[in-house]
């Protein structure tokens, strides 16, 4: 039978799974694959596992509540394995990456920071002030200039400024940010967001890394553009 295999720990780990369903339409028992110092938490499934809800609240669930214990490496929703057999293959062909990672994560939390521009026209209302050129090229759209390409020049003119400016906004946050982490790994930004961070954070700094948080998000607040956070949450940007 297939496993579905939620996370990667190490054999001292306490594994406390009392009370945890695993996912599916007919959740069966969590368990245990163990090999040498690994442990893999998996849970039978004869079906396949689809981002229903019920299923993606149960699969971070393990997560939470292995993170609270102790170093966990979790694997993101949807991991399939065609047997025990192939979960102990990997376990044992993959142990010393898993045991260094391991390491690596043990008295962290990821933080995942997101940067977006919530409002458009503070931004460009200061852009429109600021350059020289794209002002000029307002003024002369409405005094009545007929140059068809002015819109199309101003447009490119503003959609540049907003490129530079965001990402220099992108750049002072995570230079603010990165001095709290261990590690840390930049994502494609996607939608309307210029900063997709996520950050490994030792226990320690998690109070200042916090008020940082704060700080910066008022900071940011008055250009249009927000701060999104989230964390702690297992280290699934780390393994």
């Amino acid at each position: 039978m297939a496993l579905y295999v939620y996370s990667i720990t190490a054999t001292g780990h306490p594994r406390r799974l009392d009370g945890l369903s695993g996912v599916g339409s007919g959740p069966a028992p969590l368990r245990t694959v163990t090999t040498g110092p690994l442990c893999a938490v998996v849970s039978d499934v004869s079906e396949e596992i689809r981002p229903k809800r019920r299923d993606l609240l149960a699969h971070q669930e393990v997560q939470e509540r292995l993170m609270a214990d102790g170093p966990v490496l979790p694997l993101r929703f949807g991991y399939t394995a065609a047997d025990e057999p192939t979960v102990l293959r990997v376990l044992e062909e993959s142990e010393d990456g898993y045991l260094t990672a391991l390491r690596r994560v043990e008295g962290c939390a990821e933080y995942h920071v997101r940067a977006f521009q919530e409002d458009e026209e503070p931004l460009l209302r200061r852009i429109l002030q600021d350059s020289p050129e794209a002002g000029d090229l307002q003024r002369r759209i409405r005094t009545g200039d007929s140059d068809p390409q002015l819109p199309l020049a101003l447009g490119e003119r503003v959609a540049r400024e907003v490129q530079a400016r965001q990402e220099a906004l992108a750049s002072q946050l995570a230079e603010a940010l990165l001095p709290f982490a261990r590690e840390h790994v930049t994502h494609p930004p996607a939608g309307n967001d210029f900063l997709n961070l996520s950050l490994l954070v030792p226990d320690e700094r998690k109070d200042a890394f916090l008020t940082a948080r704060e700080s910066l998000a008022r900071d940011v607040d008055g250009g249009g553009a927000g701060l999104r956070f989230a964390g702690p949450l297992p280290p699934y940007s780390f393994v």
